[in-house]
């Protein structure tokens, strides 16, 4: 159970950090394509881990988090196009991304430890 608290608090703040950086893409730099791309994967990352909470088995439990596991290596890809066409900074790139590694990893341990 404290993997999932971990996953939780930590997709939410990362959520929070998605949002942050795409108010100042598109209000500073004027991007609009790529940031909402990454703020619609990297919010759902953590919309995904609130519904396996509540998830009625333990299937839906693994699927919700192999859904967020998909959505946190879809909002590295665009961290990615983000940063490789300079519209973020080395240092912002590699914290976020840092950050969205670290869900990855909590959540394939999740998900493996969830496994029969």
């Amino acid at each position: 159970m404290i993997k999932e608290n971990a996953v939780r608090e930590k997709s939410k703040a990362f959520a929070l950090r998605i949002v942050r950086m795409y108010q100042f893409l598109s209000t500073e730099k004027k991007e609009f394509v790529l940031s909402k791309q990454a703020l619609r994967s990297g919010t759902s990352i953590g919309a995904n881990v609130r519904e396996g909470d509540c998830a009625q088995s333990k299937a839906e439990f693994i699927a919700k988090m192999n859904i967020a596991l998909k959505e946190a290596d879809e909002t590295q890809y665009w961290l990615e196009l983000l940063h490789e066409s300079n519209y973020i900074e080395d240092s912002v790139f590699q914290s976020m991304n840092s950050n969205c590694d670290e869900l990855i990893r909590l959540l394939v341990t999740i998900i493996k430890n969830s496994k029969p």
